[in-house]
């Protein structure tokens, strides 16, 4: 899923973006203190782009009862704009 501000970027910057977001692997405990490795910021062409992935069960209502069990989870990863966090 990507924001209304993502959206509005025209098809190469959303392309660059969402390339920058599946190439990202930089974690460190600085930026993933938890090691879910489900969440980051990226630059990409003088934007702050951040991403999320959020774990919902299968009737997307709330999050899932077990997120490592894919018969009951429901992944979604959202691309915003830092600002509009």
């Amino acid at each position: 899923m990507v924001t209304r501000g993502i959206a509005c970027l025209g098809q190469q910057r959303q392309r660059a973006i969402i390339e920058a977001v599946r190439r990202f692997g930089d974690f460190s405990p600085r930026n993933d203190p938890y090691g879910e490795h489900d969440c980051a910021v990226v630059e990409v062409d003088g934007l702050s782009v951040i991403w999320k992935i959020d774990a919902y069960d299968l009737s997307m209502t709330m999050g899932s009862p077990d997120p490592l069990d894919p018969a009951a989870t429901c992944r979604v990863l959202t691309i915003m704009l830092a600002d509009e966090y």
